[in-house]
């Protein structure tokens, strides 16, 4: 199907759109958290790199990242139109997700990135959130410092 813009007033509507939250699945991930009775996290907290979630008491940064916009490679169909700019998009985004995850890392966090197509095994998700919690538990228990992990 032909774009009803044209090449110059798609690119001014796109570069419009900033990025707020993405509902859904964070509205998944909640429905998860609540299922299986995961407490202690948080929503949209700042200066971290806009995680989609935070366990701050455990210092974990949840990201669920879309299959489309972060370039899962089950997921992600490339738009036919505008092609390059479309995979150089994905790319950035890509390398920005690397450069958070790295910048919270070095910071003392643990990050856990979650594809959106995983949100349908609710107990996966689950499970590996409690994985990440239970890991930092332990570490908090034998006083490992933030710089020493």
């Amino acid at each position: 199907m032909a774009d009803v813009f044209s090449k110059q007033k798609r690119s001014e509507v796109m570069a419009a759109v900033r990025s707020k939250d993405n509902k859904a699945t964070e509205l998944k991930l909640i429905l998860i958290l609540r299922e299986y009775g995961i407490t202690g996290w948080r929503r949209q907290h700042r200066g971290l790199g806009k995680p989609d979630f935070v366990f701050p008491k455990y210092e974990l940064a949840v990201f669920v990242d879309g299959c489309f916009w972060h370039g899962c490679r089950r997921h992600c169909r490339m738009p036919q139109g505008n092609r390059q700019y479309w995979e150089n998009k994905i790319l950035q985004n890509s390398r920005r997700d690397r450069a958070t995850t790295r910048h919270l890392r070095r910071s003392g966090w643990r990050v856990l990135r979650l594809w959106e197509h995983s949100l349908k095994d609710t107990e996966l998700v689950a499970r590996k959130i409690r994985y990440e919690l239970s890991a930092m538990e332990q570490l908090r228990k034998i006083g490992v410092q933030d710089h020493e992990r």
